[in-house]
């Protein structure tokens, strides 16, 4: 990979690890994505789905430089089934 380059190394299976993310909703650009373990990894896009995924490369890109540039690595979070923080708008009954 050329020095610079931000283009994904393509290998065999990997194991899967996690990282807790929040996707905060923008008026218009979609959602923000922060990650507490690796701060500098901060994509928006949206749909949620498209989010989800530019989630998935930016932090696969973070730990493929981290890892080239003999950076210290975060540990994954351990649980892969993370809750999920949202926001329920209901009727209020008082109005």
């Amino acid at each position: 990979m050329k020095r610079g380059s931000m283009k994904r190394k393509k290998s065999g299976p990997q194991a899967l690890v996690a990282y807790l993310c929040r996707f905060r909703p923008e008026p218009e650009a979609g959602f923000t994505i922060t990650c507490l373990k690796l701060p500098s990894v901060l994509p928006i896009a949206k749909p949620w789905k498209k989010a989800q995924a530019n989630a998935r490369v930016a932090i696969e890109l973070w730990l493929e430089v981290c890892g080239r540039d003999g950076q210290p690595i975060p540990p994954p979070d351990p649980d892969l089934a993370s809750p999920i923080d949202q926001l329920v708008p209901v009727t209020d009954a008082d109005a």
